[in-house]
């Protein structure tokens, strides 16, 4: 699926003292398509910066991966490159 910027939000500024934000993507893109250089396209735009953490859950098995910003493109709409994926929270529960 394409990105939308929709699905894209801010859940925790950084603080004013500095450091990283939060973000928080849905969609029903894996976490290894949410990963892929460019992706987001507009996240200069947006504000994410290299450093900021992306949850990206997947709306169809409920699996959340968790991204570092790797880099910002400073030219364009500031498109993302997001780190590889490390899932967060699995999709099932078994009890």
């Amino acid at each position: 699926m394409a990105y939308t910027p929709s699905t894209l939000s801010l859940t925790s500024p950084a603080p004013l003292t500095g450091g990283n934000q939060t973000w928080q993507h849905q969609s029903a893109d894996t976490g290894a398509q949410a990963q892929v250089s460019g992706f987001i396209s507009d996240g200069g735009n947006r504000g994410l910066k290299v450093g900021d953490l992306v949850y990206h859950t997947n709306t169809g098995t409920n699996i959340v991966s968790c991204h570092r910003v790797m880099t910002v493109a400073a030219t364009g709409n500031g498109a993302v490159d997001l780190s590889d994926s490390t899932t967060t929270a699995s999709g099932t529960n078994t009890n």
